[in-house]
């Protein structure tokens, strides 16, 4: 549903008003009231009503860039969670395999462990490999859905691309199977 003029604009240029109603009509779909037209009596409101208006609008901007900020890809210094029996807790990437700039779902990342616990299989400060099973960055499916998760997570590999744990906690996306990682899929306790 479009915006309409509802008649005579005599307080503002045509072009500024027509240009505040591409931006009202992106920005606040929200703020707009259904079967009214905001700008149809520009003319009428006091600019303070405006001034509201186009302060709901850029804030409604601003907390969108925010949104996407958050979720970028896995890339360098990126704090990730271990979500298997491994012995670590969290891990920092250090790099993306396979020369890309930022790893997604599935993909095989170099990470130094952060945290660890005492009596595990791998160290504080090991350099290690690992799968992302959980992107806080969504992702298209064929469906038409996107699948995205609340944390970044990892499962850790070793050398020859199998599970160092013997255990996978919490959901995994069953995108692993294309990318090869059926033993993953066979360890976890939910497939999402």
């Amino acid at each position: 549903m479009g915006l309409q003029f509802s008649g005579r604009i005599t307080n503002l240029p045509f072009e500024l008003a027509l240009y505040i109603q591409r931006w009202l009509h992106v920005l606040l779909p929200d703020c707009l009231m259904v079967g009214r037209s905001v700008l149809g009596g520009l003319g009428n409101i006091s600019s303070g009503s405006l001034r509201t208006s186009l302060d709901c609008a850029w804030n409604n901007f601003l907390s969108q860039q925010q949104q996407q900020q958050q979720r970028t890809f896995i890339q360098m210094r990126t704090v990730l969670k271990v979500v298997d029996n491994s012995g670590a807790k969290k891990v920092m990437c250090i790099q993306a395999k396979k020369g890309k700039k930022g790893a997604r779902l599935g993909d095989t990342i170099v990470a130094s462990v952060k945290e660890a616990h005492p009596n595990g299989k791998v160290k504080k400060g090991e350099v290690v490999y690992g799968v992302v099973v959980r992107a806080a960055m969504q992702r298209g499916r064929c469906d038409g859905s996107e699948v995205r998760f609340d944390d970044n997570a990892v499962v850790l590999l070793d050398k020859q691309g199998q599970p160092r744990g013997t255990r996978v906690f919490g959901p995994v996306p069953h995108e692993l199977r294309k990318k090869k990682h059926l033993k993953i899929l066979t360890l976890a306790e939910h497939i999402a």
